[in-house]
C-alpha cells in the first residue's frame, strides 16, 4: 500500500481542512506530518464550525485513526484546549488520537522567544503567529530539542530545566525577562504534559508502515502551503518547516516509493498572511471585495489575508515540487460576481517575461504578472450539487486551469460546509 499525500499550493489557508474531512471516509488513517498550532484548519457542517489546529481533521469521521506525527511540534497547552474542545462536543478523541514520542514539544520560553526575535527584527519581521513554532524548529535542528518520548523518561524534567536555563539566556540577550506570570504558564504547561500522556503515545514511523503492510489506506495532511517551504518557498518569510510533499516522508517516515496520490489544493483566487512578497496582491476595491466576500481572516490569528489575483507561475512550480497528480480548487464561489477574472500567467522579472518562478520575489517592484483575462460567470454557485450545473463560463475557467497547469482539477469547492463540495465526473 502507498501512502496519499493532501497539501496546500499557495501560501496556506486553501482549505485543506474541509478536503481532508471529505476525503477521510476513503482512508484508514490521516495523520498530519508537520507544522504546529499556527494551523487553522476549518471544518463546517451540521450547522456548526470547527478550527483544528494540532489535531488531523480526519478527526470527525468515525472509526479512523488520526496521528500527530514526528514532523509536528506541539503545545501542550494548546493541544489540550484543543483537544477538550471537541470532547466537549461529542467527539471521542481518546479513542483515535495517537501522538508520535518523536514530535517536538513547543515550550513556553519558546513562545517567549519567537516575540522577541520578531521584536528584534523591527520592519523586517516575518509576521509570525507568536506561537513559538519557529524557536522550537531551530531547537530541533540544533539538537537542542524536547520530544513527546522524553516526557516518558526519568531525566525528564533535568531536560526541560536545560532547555529552559538555555532560552532563558537567549531572551536575556535579546532584552527580555521571564514575565511575573511565567511560573503560572509553566505550571500549566507542566500538566497539559501529563494530559499528553492520556493518549497513546507511539512511535510513528513503526506503526504507520505496519499498517502499510497490512493492507491500511493512510491520507498525509499537511498544513500551511508551497510557497512556505523553508526551502522552497519565499525566504525568508516562510514557516520553519518542509511543507512540501518530502515533508511527508521526513515527518512521517514514510519512504519516497510508498507515496501514491499527491492532491494539490489552491484556491480559485490567491491569499496570503503575515509580511512577505505577493506578486499578484491587489490594493484596490477588488482586493478588499475578495477578502469580505471569502471571509479572509486567520482562523487562529483573526489577521486580515492579503488578497489576489490567482498567480499560476507560483502554482506551476508548487506542483513540479510536489509531484501533484489531482488538484482541488476551492473558495471559486467568492468569484461568483465578478465580470472579469484574471489570472497571472507569467512574470516580467527585470523586463524579462518568464514562466518559471524565480529564486526571489522579494523585491516587488523588479516582479511584474503577466495577467490572461476571461470573462466571470455572474452566478450564485452555492447551491449546485454537480458539474453539469456549472455556467460555461466557469467550467472555461477551470478548463483553462487545467491546460496551463497541466494536471486534472478533479473536485471543486463552492462552499464552505462539506456538501458543497463537488467531485467532477470521470474523476471520482
Amino acid at each position: 500500500m502507498k501512502v496519499d499525500v493532501l497539501l496546500g499550493l499557495q501560501w496556506g489557508d486553501e482549505g485543506k481542512g474541509k478536503v481532508v474531512d471529505v476525503l477521510t471516509p476513503r482512508y484508514d488513517v490521516v495523520a498530519r506530518f508537520q507544522g504546529g498550532p499556527n494551523a487553522g484548519h476549518t471544518l463546517e457542517f451540521d450547522g456548526k464550525k470547527y478550527v483544528l489546529r494540532s489535531i488531523p481533521s480526519g478527526i470527525f469521521q468515525s472509526g479512523q485513526i488520526n496521528i500527530i506525527g514526528n514532523g509536528v511540534v506541539l503545545d501542550p497547552i494548546l493541544f489540550r484546549e484543543e483537544a477538550e474542545a471537541l470532547e466537549a462536543s461529542g467527539v471521542d478523541i481518546h479513542k483515535v488520537l495517537k501522538i508520535s514520542r518523536k514530535a517536538h514539544l513547543i515550550l513556553p520560553t519558546h513562545r517567549l522567544l519567537d516575540a522577541a526575535n520578531e521584536r528584534a527584527k523591527g520592519g523586517a519581521k516575518i509576521g509570525t503567529t507568536g506561537k513559538g513554532i519557529g524557536p522550537t524548529y531551530t531547537d530541533k535542528v540544533s539538537r537542542n530539542g524536547v520530544r513527546v518520548g522524553d516526557t516518558e523518561l526519568s531525566d525528564f524534567a533535568s531536560r526541560y530545566g536545560k532547555a529552559k536555563e538555555a532560552h532563558v539566556a537567549r531572551l536575556r540577550t535579546l532584552g527580555m525577562e521571564l514575565p511575573d506570570d511565567f511560573a503560572a504558564t509553566e505550571s500549566k504547561w507542566l500538566d497539559a504534559v501529563k494530559y499528553l500522556h492520556t493518549y497513546e503515545l507511539i512511535d510513528s514511523e513503526h506503526y504507520i508502515n505496519h499498517l502499510l503492510a497490512e493492507g491500511k489506506t493512510v491520507l498525509c495532511e499537511g498544513a500551511q502551503g508551497t510557497m512556505l517551504d523553508v526551502d522552497f518557498g519565499s525566504y525568508p518569510f516562510v514557516t520553519s518547516s518542509n511543507t512540501i510533499c518530502a515533508g511527508a516522508c521526513s515527518g512521517l517516515g514514510v519512504a519516497p516509493n510508498k507515496i501514491g496520490e499527491v492532491y494539490g489544493i489552491f484556491k480559485a483566487y490567491c491569499t496570503r498572511v503575515g509580511s512577505g512578497p505577493f506578486p499578484t496582491e491587489l490594493f484596490d476595491e477588488t482586493g478588499k471585495r475578495i477578502r469580505d466576500l471569502g471571509h479572509e481572516y486567520g482562523a487562529v490569528t483573526g489577521r486580515e489575508r492579503r488578497c489576489g489575483w490567482i498567480d499560476l507561475v507560483a502554482l506551476r512550480y508548487a506542483i513540479m515540487l510536489n509531484g501533484v497528480t489531482q488538484l482541488i480548487m476551492m473558495k471559486s464561489d467568492v468569484l461568483d460576481g465578478f465580470d472579469t477574472i484574471k489570472a497571472a500567467v507569467a512574470y516580467k522579472v527585470n523586463g524579462v517575461e518568464t514562466r518559471d518562478f524565480p529564486y526571489s520575489i522579494e523585491e516587488a517592484a523588479h516582479v511584474e504578472p503577466v495577467y490572461a483575462e476571461m470573462p466571470g460567470w455572474r452566478t450564485d454557485m452555492t447551491a449546485m450539487r454537480g458539474e453539469d450545473e456549472f455556467p460555461c463560463e466557469f467550467t472555461d475557467y477551470i478548463a483553462f486551469i487545467e491546460r496551463e497547469l497541466g494536471v486534472p482539477v478533479t473536485i471543486v469547492s463552492i462552499g464552505p460546509d462539506r456538501c458543497q463540495t463537488i467531485l467532477r465526473h470521470n474523476h471520482k
